[in-house]
């Protein structure tokens, strides 16, 4: 009786379209829909353009593009895994200080410490300068590192970075259960090969998400490599759409960028295949029991976790503040303080909409890991990679069809013109960021999700709680601190991102990032100080607040 009153729901609920699948539908078509919007011009012919790309420039533009990536991520791996460890394993003086100011590199705009270190470090900059006047030197006569280049761009950008890989493997150990690290050590494993063996593998979706994240951003830099000279595909679809006027092989060019991307994002999710890395929430995590350093050993800890903040936020910083006190902004008082206002505003609005959609996405996954989510999941992640000035074009093209198409709706029915609703307004400069930056709340959000293990959902299932219920009360604590990493990459990102908000935003309004940009690259690098500041300020309040929240009980 029993079986007979169960066996038929089961076979109806198989019948069924999922609500998860649904939902993650309509957030893929809107997601898509600027990729597709430039992705149709690759059907349209470019008449000769494409070919004399592929003959002369494209050769380079992959070979750069795929260079910078892998020196980026390597470096940034290497600093963002070792200082995680290092904070989450030892204790030593100064440590609850670097584990927030790990973080601060993270404020500061690529662009903008290209900027600086060109200006200090070119041929003719002060650095130099002075080394040829103190030992009477001459051009030839000495070796220095170049900034502007390739092995320098990556560098740079590896010293901005780096914190998306830091955070999140940082949380990635400190979450680790201590049995399974007492176990390796009991069988005689060193502490170096506990690591290796047992914490570095079960962090590696954590290290996963956050190189991801570091190879889009790469991938995606406009400003950074375009002042040091380094010819990216990047460059190459913003010189061929916006200076040689071809927006078909541009087009085409992005179309070549996204099939890397999604490339790529395939292999890592093949390879991961089924495998789970969770915790033990029975036991002890590994943040309970750190191993303490004193003497030479906590100096030299403390010595690598300041050399990325060093050279990746306090030089830069320094300088800021000594060209802030030279010359300064001319617009400094009411006006400047507008743009600041603007950016905080942009910022906020889009960590909620942005978290919101990465959650129910995330949690699709788990619920329903059918094919439609998946390919949401997909698309989603190819959107951080594509260049703000891309997805711009891309945003603009449909909310300009549906303006026009209501606008002409509207005078045929009742005579009235409704102008431009879409075009131009913060809904199109959030839905840009969406597309953007979606990626970001999705990889952290899933990243969590894959450290809860599978019998907590069937434990809240067997005591009556449904889906809505269960992500409120069993997975949303424990996924506080992923929460918290994906407001704070959100954050950083939309109040530095520059290509969308200057080509999508509303008429008149400008942030600090558009002020500084257009100040720099105009060679006003120290009036442009005054706004770089204020990012980077802005930026540091919630990395502060957040990384203490997140060391709370669950935090992490």
């Amino acid at each position: 009786m029993a079986i007979n009153d169960i066996a038929p729901p089961v076979r109806s609920r198989r019948r069924i379209i999922s609500p998860w699948s649904v939902g993650a539908l309509l957030i893929g078509a809107l997601i898509a829909l600027p990729i597709i919007s430039v992705l149709a011009q690759v059907f349209v012919p470019s008449g000769g353009a494409w070919s004399h790309l592929a003959a002369t420039v494209l050769p380079l533009y992959l070979r750069n593009s795929l260079m910078l990536v892998l020196l980026t991520v390597s470096l940034a791996l290497a600093i963002g895994v070792g200082a995680g460890w290092l904070i989450a394993g030892f204790d030593f003086k100064g440590r609850g200080s670097l584990q927030w100011a790990l973080m601060l590199p993270m404020t500061m705009p690529g662009y903008v410490i290209a900027y600086v270190y060109f200006d200090r470090m070119s041929y003719a900059g002060p650095f130099q300068t002075t080394l040829r006047e103190v030992f009477d030197w001459s051009r030839g006569d000495y070796w220095f590192p170049q900034v502007a280049s390739l092995p320098g761009a990556a560098v740079l950008l590896a010293l901005v970075l780096y914190p998306y890989i830091y955070l999140l493997t940082r949380a990635a150990f400190a979450t680790q259960s201590l049995h399974l690290i007492e176990a390796a050590r009991a069988l005689g494993q060193t502490p170096r090969g506990a690591f290796f063996r047992i914490a570095l593998p079960m962090a590696r979706p954590a290290m996963v998400a956050g190189a991801a994240f570091v190879a889009m951003e790469t991938l995606a830099d406009y400003g950074t490599v375009q002042h040091l000279g380094v010819q990216t595909l990047t460059t190459g679809i913003f010189r061929t759409w916006f200076a040689r006027g071809e927006p078909v092989a541009a087009a085409q060019l992005a179309a070549m960028l996204i099939g890397f991307v999604a490339l790529a994002l395939f292999l890592e999710r093949f390879l991961r295949g089924s495998r789970r890395y969770v915790g033990d929430p029975a036991g002890r995590s590994a943040s309970a029991a750190r191993h303490p350093l004193r003497g030479w050993r906590a100096l030299l800890v403390v010595t690598l976790c300041v050399v990325p903040i060093l050279f990746g936020f306090a030089l830069p910083v320094f300088e800021l503040l000594r060209l802030t006190w030279l010359v300064g902004d001319p617009m400094w008082g009411q006006r400047f303080f507008a743009f600041a206002a603007n950016s905080l505003f942009l910022a906020a609005l889009a960590v909620i909409v942005l978290l919101v959609l990465g959650l129910f996405l995330g949690y699709a996954r788990r619920m329903d890991g059918g094919r439609v989510v998946r390919a949401t999941l997909g698309i989603a992640g190819i959107g951080y990679a594509m260049p703000g000035a891309v997805i711009a074009v891309g945003v603009l093209l449909p909310l300009s069809w549906a303006d026009r198409s209501l606008d002409a709706w509207m005078r045929a029915s009742f005579d009235y013109s409704t102008g431009l609703l879409l075009t131009g307004s913060y809904v199109g400069l959030i839905f840009a960021y969406a597309v953007r930056f979606l990626a970001i709340s999705l990889n952290t959000v899933e990243a969590s999700l894959q450290r809860i293990p599978p019998s907590l959902d069937d434990a809240a299932r067997g005591l009556g709680s449904g889906p809505a219920r269960t992500l409120m009360t069993v997975h949303f604590p424990l996924l506080r601190g992923g929460l918290l990493s994906a407001a704070i990459f959100i954050f950083a990102d939309v109040m530095k991102e520059l290509p969308a908000t200057l080509i999508v935003r509303p008429f008149n309004l400008d942030t600090l990032a558009i002020r500084t940009y257009r100040l720099a690259s105009d060679g006003r690098l120290g009036e442009a100080s005054t706004s770089a500041l204020m990012i980077v300020a802005l930026g540091i309040i919630p990395v502060i607040l957040l990384s203490r929240a997140m060391d709370e009980p669950g935090g992490h």
